[in-house]
């Protein structure tokens, strides 16, 4: 079930398939989301999730089908994925790394207008870091560090947001700054895709549900979710099979 498009934009998924050396991660997924969703993707090990927000953040190529965005949002993609993208021995202090979440509008050379400037900071402040602006990030702690990335976030106007399991190792301060942060991103009518495995935050923060298992087993108004049947469902694990078949629409890889 999908909703219902009332939206003028919305986030087109049309037979979708990804995966890995041609073995499909997820499996012909059609879905439409409106925007200004907030759509919690759940599913077992294995299921996919990851993979398709790789796809939809643009580092995964689609076997088939393709990925269709609103020309408005074109650029205005953040996606967080599940590890830091930095590397923790590099001397690179909190403020730096939250200005290069504004790289794509600024470039490599050019420095930062008062105004930049400013976005990050607010973004700092809203996460509680503005203290630690001058510390590097490799002498924070583990919860620390998620609050910076969720910073890198504030400071980009997107308008489609992917986190691929944002509240993992999350202490229970730093959990309570993302949900206010989510439903901020709610009010303003930012589209948010979130891989979760807390069924509790899906219920309580998420209107939409996406359930997958290498295929799509139901999107709908999380309210409406079987939740027994779900539960019954995700505890049959998605193990990988080396003799899985190609996707025999898929292009061979060069050389093969």
């Amino acid at each position: 079930m999908n909703p219902p498009d009332t939206a003028r934009e919305a986030l087109h998924l049309d037979n979708l398939t990804a995966g890995y050396d041609r073995h499909p991660a997820i499996h012909h997924l059609t879905a439409t989301i409106p925007a200004g969703s907030h759509v919690a993707v759940l599913g077992p090990n294995g299921a996919g999730k990851s993979t398709l927000l790789k796809v939809i953040a643009g580092v995964l190529p689609p076997i088939t089908g393709a990925v269709h965005l609103p020309e408005t949002w074109r650029g205005r993609v953040a996606y967080l994925p599940q590890h830091p993208t930095w590397r923790v021995d590099f001397p690179l202090s909190v403020f730096d790394a939250v200005a290069l979440a504004l790289w794509p509008e600024v470039g490599c050379w050019r420095p930062l207008r008062r105004d930049e400037r400013n976005r990050v900071h607010a973004a700092l402040a809203d996460m509680g870091l503005t203290p630690l602006a001058k510390r590097p990030v490799a002498a924070l702690s583990g919860g620390q560090q998620q609050r910076v990335r969720f910073a890198q976030l504030l400071v980009r106007d997107a308008k489609l947001i992917l986190l691929d399991e944002p509240f993992t190792a999350m202490d229970a301060q730093t959990t309570a700054w993302v949900r206010q942060i989510l439903a901020q991103w709610r009010e303003r009518g930012v589209t948010v895709l979130a891989v979760l495995h807390d069924e509790t935050i899906a219920r309580s923060d998420f209107p939409w549900t996406m359930l997958l298992a290498r295929e799509l087993v139901a999107f709908a108004p999380t309210q409406t979710i079987d939740w027994d049947a779900w539960r019954r469902r995700a505890a049959q694990p998605i193990a990988p099979r080396d003799d899985a078949p190609w996707c025999a629409d898929a292009p061979a890889a060069e050389g093969v």
